[in-house]
């Protein structure tokens, strides 16, 4: 009988922990603000993860993809509930500040935090750290379209080394260690070194991106970046591997 309360706090460190290893397979989720409007990129494997959700809300998400359908489905009813009862012009992601870029990120327990310029999704709390770190830092006052898309796949690049150095560090655990070992874990790599990760990502999986184009015609904000657009959007060292 006494054990019961034990059970269910084992039984919810279990299931944390396994969706913990389940997130470090996934692929990190990048927004930032450009001059135009809001950027949303990832590298999918061919499930779409970024969704339009209403005239002026995205969805970008890690996961499995019937989680993220759920929840996909859930904000859509929610929006388009708001928007018969109210008016279109109603459903944004914080009233208050309705003519300001807003960035939402929600953990899987439910804890969310609202950022501005930038926000991240990635599988842990230090490597999403890691890439808002870096977006700040090379952020500008303003950025083209192509300069966020820049950016944002370099950030892309910090979040998928870091996991794959998480799954090194693990696996050499049990090993005695060496001298100098995890001297360059705190280092970013160089722009070069970044780009060059996701050309040999890419090739095998797709860049998937999204804006919210403030400068749209009509009412609806929301536009996917075809493939054709993309390659002429990319940094040239990535301009022929996408197009492959």
């Amino acid at each position: 009988m006494y054990e019961e309360p034990y059970r269910w706090v084992e039984a919810v460190a279990n299931r944390r922990q396994y969706l913990d290893e389940q997130f470090k397979q996934g692929s990190p989720v990048v927004a930032l603000t450009y001059d135009g409007g809001i950027l949303l990129t990832t590298v999918s494997k061919g499930t779409p993860k970024l969704y339009e959700i209403y005239d002026r809300l995205a969805l970008g998400g890690m996961g499995h993809p019937t989680d993220l359908e759920k929840l996909r489905f859930s904000l859509l009813e929610m929006a388009h509930v708001e928007g018969f009862n109210r008016s279109p012009s109603d459903v944004t992601g914080s009233r208050l500040v309705k003519e300001k870029d807003v960035l939402l990120t929600i953990n899987y327990d439910g804890t969310f935090e609202e950022a501005t310029g930038c926000a991240v999704l990635a599988a842990t709390p230090a490597v999403q750290t890691r890439m808002t770190s870096y977006l700040k830092e090379q952020m500008r006052v303003t950025l083209s379209l192509e300069q966020a898309l820049d950016l944002a796949l370099r950030a892309w690049a910090i979040g998928s080394l870091a996991h794959q150095q998480d799954e090194a560090d693990q696996q050499a655990e049990a090993q005695p260690p060496t001298s100098g070992a995890g001297s360059s874990a705190a280092a970013i790599p160089s722009s070069d070194t970044l780009l060059a990760h996701v050309r040999g990502i890419v090739s095998g999986r797709t860049i998937e991106c999204a804006v919210l184009d403030r400068q749209a015609p009509g009412t609806s904000k929301y536009r996917s970046i075809k493939p054709a657009d993309l390659s002429h959007l990319l940094p040239k060292t990535l301009q022929s591997a996408a197009a492959h």
